[in-house]
C-alpha cells in the first residue's frame, strides 16, 4: 500500500503530462513522471516507493518517496566514450536490510574501457553510495566505444547475471577465454557463481554462463526465473533469446542479419551446437530494455515481453506461442522516443525510459 500510494503522489505532481493511448488490449494511460534527464540509461525501483535512474554521463539520481530528486554522490568515474558510462542499476531483493546497490558502467582500462560492476550502500537520506568499490571488470579490456552490454539482473539465488557486449571484437564471442560477448554469473562479491557451466574448464573464464552474443541491451527473468536477453543484431538479426547454462548463442558465426556494409555474416542463420532465437527482427529495431510482465493490472499483458527501440521509436509487445515468441504489437506513441528501458513497477504499471525526451513514462489503465 505504501508503495502504490508513493506512485499515485509522485504522478499527482504530473498529471498534466498524461495521455490516453490506444492499444489493441485497450486504452492505457501514459503519465510523464520525471523529465530533464541527460541520457538516461538504467531504473530501478526501491522498496519505499522511489526509485533510482542513471545517466550515461555518470549521474545517479535518487527520487524520493515524497516526490524530491537528488544526486547520488559516491558514483565511480567512469568511461564516457562512444556507448560507455554509467549504465544500469539495481537494487537487490533484500535491500531493506542491506541498503547495497549494484551499478554496471565503462571502467577505463589502459587505452581501452571494459564493462564493470560495483556496489555501494546507500545512506538513508539517499545522497550517497557509501563504501563503493569494483567487484567485477571484463578481462581483458578493450579499445573502441562500442558494444558494452550491461543489463544487470539479480537470479532467484541471489547471484548475479552481466550482459557484456563483444566490444566490436567479433571473434571474441566465440572465445572463453574472455569475457566480451558473453552473459555472466557472478556472486555478490564479484566471484564467479558456483555451479557455471565452465567452472574447472582450462583456458575458460569461469564467470561465463553463455556466450555468442553481440550486445545484449535487455535482460530479465521471467516467471518461472528463467533468464532472457535482448540483443542488438548488426543490420538485421536483433534476437531475443532463452538463456542456457553454457550455450553459445552463434555470433558471429550465425546471424539473421548482414554486414552494414551489406556483406555475409558468417555461415549463414543456423549451425549444430548453436542456438536459435525465440524471436528476430529484420530490420533491426535496436532493441534496448527488457520487461516481462506478470499480473493483470494492464488486461491482455500478463506473461507479455516489452521490448524498447532505439531505432524506431517504439515498444514492442511480444507473445510467447507455440514455445517461440510473435510480435503481436508496436506501441508507437510520441512519448515512445528511442525507448532505453522498460521496467515494471512494484504495482504492476509499466514504466520506461525516453532517450531521447531525457523523461520517465508510466503506463497503466486509465485511471489507475
Amino acid at each position: 500500500m505504501r508503495i502504490l500510494a508513493t506512485i499515485l503522489f509522485l504522478l499527482a505532481a504530473a498529471a498534466a503530462q498524461a495521455a490516453v493511448r490506444q492499444t489493441e488490449a485497450g486504452p492505457v494511460e501514459v503519465t510523464e513522471v520525471a523529465s530533464g534527464l541527460d541520457t538516461p540509461w538504467g531504473l530501478a525501483f526501491l522498496p519505499d516507493g522511489g526509485f533510482l535512474v542513471t545517466e550515461r554521463d555518470g549521474r545517479l539520481w535518487h527520487f524520493g518517496a515524497d516526490g524530491g530528486r537528488q544526486q547520488v554522490r559516491g558514483v565511480p568515474k567512469v568511461a564516457t566514450t562512444g556507448q560507455g558510462g554509467l549504465l544500469d542499476v539495481l537494487v537487490p531483493r533484500d535491500f531493506a536490510q542491506s541498503r547495497q546497490v549494484y551499478l554496471s558502467y565503462a571502467h577505463r582500462q589502459g587505452g581501452g574501457a571494459g564493462t564493470a560492476v560495483g556496489v555501494g550502500r546507500l545512506s538513508r537520506d539517499g545522497r550517497r553510495l557509501a563504501e563503493f568499490r569494483r567487484i567485477f571488470e571484463m578481462a581483458p579490456g578493450s579499445r573502441g566505444g562500442r558494444h558494452f552490454g550491461s543489463r544487470l539482473v539479480e537470479a532467484r539465488d541471489g547471484t548475479l547475471f552481466v550482459t557484456i557486449g563483444e566490444r566490436g571484437d567479433r571473434p571474441a564471442a566465440q572465445d572463453l577465454g574472455r569475457s566480451q560477448g558473453s552473459i555472466l554469473r557472478i556472486t555478490r562479491g564479484g566471484a564467479p557463481a558456483p555451479g557455471n557451466p565452465f567452472l574447472g574448464q582450462p583456458g575458460a573464464r569461469p564467470e561465463i554462463w553463455s556466450y555468442g552474443h553481440r550486445n545484449p541491451q535487455g535482460a530479465a527473468l521471467d516467471g518461472a526465473g528463467q533468464l532472457w536477453a535482448v540483443e542488438h543484431g548488426a543490420q538485421g538479426g536483433d534476437e531475443v533469446n532463452r538463456i542456457r547454462a553454457g550455450a553459445n548463442y552463434g555470433w558471429p558465426v550465425i546471424s539473421y542479419g548482414r554486414h552494414y556494409s551489406g556483406g555475409k555474416i558468417g555461415e549463414g542463420t543456423a549451425q549444430d551446437g548453436m542456438e536459435q532465437p525465440q524471436h528476430y527482427w529484420d530490420p533491426s529495431i535496436a532493441p534496448s530494455g527488457l520487461a516481462i510482465l506478470s499480473g493483470n493490472l494492464l488486461p491482455g499483458w500478463d506473461g507479455d515481453f516489452l521490448i524498447g527501440s532505439l531505432k524506431f521509436d517504439l515498444i514492442s509487445r511480444l507473445e510467447q506461442r507455440g514455445g517461440g515468441l510473435v510480435e503481436v504489437e508496436r506501441l508507437t506513441w510520441p512519448e515512445t522516443e528511442r525507448v532505453r528501458d522498460v521496467r515494471q513497477a512494484p504495482d504492476g504499471s509499466v514504466w520506461f525510459l525516453s532517450e531521447g525526451h531525457g523523461a520517465i513514462y508510466r503506463i497503466a489503465p486509465a485511471g489507475r
